[in-house]
């Protein structure tokens, strides 16, 4: 089975103002030979004109579109520092579906588009969503607070792509396999 973690991080300057997305994707893939190595890439994004709660969701979107997908399953698990993400899509979301997109007071579901994509992009997969502190030394939050905010403030910003053994924060990230 292949292993996925999954960081996520949204940014919005003066909310809502420019923002930025954040993504750190490491998976375990096992080779023929029984081997198993680690791919990390780190992804990101922006928007001119948005809010930070739709930047959360743009992460999570982003994230988990870009895993590579794997025979034997996937065993995923995403952190993140919103709320909003992770109890809207493992609690609230049921309810909205249910009452055609509006809330339990009767308005309707902000930033439905994305909570759309995002509950297509989860489809017949199984995902264990954890809520992480913000700010709170976390490696995989604070480098993609770190890409999130570089993005919404147009700085150019070096996204990984490659094994572990050449990721910067490889001791942290291998607290995870």
């Amino acid at each position: 089975m292949s292993k996925v973690i999954i960081f996520t991080d949204g940014s919005s300057r003066n909310n809502p103002g420019p923002g930025g997305w954040g993504v750190i994707i490491a998976q375990s893939q096992i080779s023929d030979s029984k081997s198993k190595s680690i791919y990390v890439r780190e992804l990101g994004g922006n928007e001119k004109s948005t809010t930070n709660n739709r930047m959360e969701l743009m992460a999570a979107i982003d994230g988990i579109s870009n895993i590579k997908e794997a025979n034997d399953g996937l065993d995923i698990t995403i952190f993140c520092d919103s709320e909003y993400v992770v109890k809207g899509i493992t609690n609230w979301i049921h309810g909205w579906k249910k009452n055609n997109w509006r809330t339990a007071a009767k308005k309707p579901v902000l930033n439905k588009d994305l909570w759309i994509k995002l509950d297509e992009c989860i489809a017949g997969k199984k995902i264990n969503w954890k809520y992480v502190a913000g700010h709170s030394g976390n490696f995989g939050n604070e480098r993609c607070d770190e890409i999130a905010t570089s993005f919404a403030d147009n700085k150019d910003v070096d996204l990984y792509s490659g094994t572990i053994e050449n990721y910067k924060h490889r001791v942290d990230l291998a607290k995870f396999y």
